[in-house]
């Protein structure tokens, strides 16, 4: 625990037997009460090796995609009665050494999401990210921040934190099962009106590190686009997506 709250890592897995181990023993357990991986069905030894490190684990028994994989791991963590979640990335891409500054930003009380970001130090290129994918995620952000009106360093991010009343007021059910469940989420936090912090975080990229093709990459891009127009039809109450009706009723 921190501050008295519970803390709970969640890891979204597939195929990581080769960077698990080393991403697990960077996680502080003096602060972090546990460790939750969800395998979205797995060709390799994930889960064997999450069983035997001592991980609350939980297998697909079919691919859900990134996405589905982060419903489950939420699930999981608010089932733990978790006061603090944070998202850590079994590929090792992500430093776990950070999550007690994620998470210490939390127990304060001063924000409800905190986010790592690559672009706020550089990291992003020193670590290898590949130089298309960082002009499109500084386009997307620029696009993002002008017709959202906040203010990040990047939406773009894996490494994240949420206070529980975060997860309890989304409507993560609604989103994507793959990759742009992450943008559709801040979506969401920014309409519920809930306070992001950012930390800069070095990131890595290397062969086991997870990421995405050009094909999809670009997929994604126009996921993101259509997002916002979808956030700026919300703000203007012309039209409300499924992705926010939730809020909507939470907040009757």
């Amino acid at each position: 625990m921190i501050l008295g709250k519970r803390v709970v890592v969640v890891m979204p897995a597939y195929n990581a037997e080769k960077t698990l181990a080393q991403t697990v023993s960077q996680v502080d357990r003096e602060i972090v009460d546990e460790i939750v991986l969800v395998d979205d069905h797995s060709q390799d030894g994930t889960v064997a090796l999450a069983t035997e490190l001592g991980l609350h684990t939980i297998r697909h028994e079919r691919n859900l995609g990134y996405g589905g994989n982060q419903k489950s791991c939420y699930a999981a963590a608010l089932e733990l009665q978790a006061d603090i979640i944070v998202m850590v990335h079994p590929d090792y891409q992500y430093t776990p050494r950070l999550i007690p500054v994620l998470a210490s930003a939390l127990a304060v009380g001063e924000f409800d999401v905190v986010l790592g970001s690559r672009i706020l130090s550089g990291g992003a290129i020193k670590g290898g990210m590949p130089r298309y994918k960082y002009i499109a995620n500084r386009l997307l952000t620029l696009v993002q921040n002008l017709f959202t009106g906040m203010k990040l360093s990047e939406y773009h991010t894996g490494y994240r934190a949420f206070t529980s009343q975060v997860l309890e007021s989304l409507s993560f059910e609604h989103n994507s099962n793959d990759f742009l469940f992450d943008n559709e989420m801040l979506m969401q936090i920014d309409i519920c009106g809930f306070r992001i912090a950012e930390v800069t975080c070095p990131t890595k990229y290397f062969a086991e590190a997870s990421s995405i093709g050009l094909r999809r990459s670009i997929r994604y891009g126009l996921g993101c686009l259509w997002n916002t127009v979808l956030h700026v039809l919300y703000r203007r109450g012309l039209y409300r997506a499924a992705i926010f009706r939730f809020q909507d009723e939470k907040r009757l």
